[in-house]
């Protein structure tokens, strides 16, 4: 069983960069959690056509979308039409989700794919890396320059960029990481189009 599990953003890379950042990491499947897994201007990015080249290449791929992409079906993960991350990480599909995640780390090395380049900037970190990394992972992100970001990292970095103070007296790491989950997650969350 593999105790890492990477993220990566498909960005704008042709899809022989993104199997040597793949390659280059061991990676051998891709879970997609993008709730749309279609790219508009990136169509090699679309399912359909990633589920023929990423096996020409060696790496499995499998859609985890509806179970951990970020846009929810569940009206109760929604406030103001905006997605709740708090809400949708206790839904049964996204508990399910993790466990697919689990199963497939005993037979694959895998990465966790969304569309956006920066990390910080995608559910794949705020939402369902944190989730991973609770359940014992270590969570690498892959930048498009293929360096690493360990998760822990990533979130000290959140947590400058939002001026937070890294430790104080009052508060634990912990609490200081949930303030900074819960700020960041408003900020990028999915809101419905029809939402005031």
């Amino acid at each position: 069983m593999s105790t890492v599990v990477f993220t990566i953003g498909h960005s704008t890379h042709p899809s022989d960069r993104f199997v040597e950042l793949l390659r280059q990491h061991g990676v051998t499947a891709v879970g997609d959690v993008r709730s749309t897994p279609y790219s508009r201007f990136n169509p090699h990015f679309n399912t359909g056509r990633m589920k023929v080249w990423l096996p020409e290449a060696g790496i499995a791929y499998v859609f985890l979308g509806r179970e951990l992409g970020a846009r929810s079906d569940d009206p109760s993960c929604y406030e103001d039409g905006r997605v709740q991350y708090d809400r949708l990480a206790t839904t049964e599909l996204f508990r399910k989700g993790l466990e697919r995640v689990r199963e497939g780390s005993r037979n694959y090395t895998l990465a966790l794919m969304c569309a956006e380049k920066e990390p910080l900037e995608c559910h794949r970190t705020i939402l369902v890396a944190r989730h991973v990394a609770a359940m014992g992972f270590d969570v690498q992100h892959i930048h498009a320059d293929g360096t690493l970001e360990s998760h822990d990292a990533a979130m000290t970095r959140l947590v400058q960029m939002l001026d937070l103070p890294q430790g104080d007296m009052f508060r634990s790491r912990d609490e200081i990481l949930a303030e900074a989950y819960e700020r960041h997650g408003q900020r990028i969350a999915y809101r419905a189009v029809n939402s005031a």
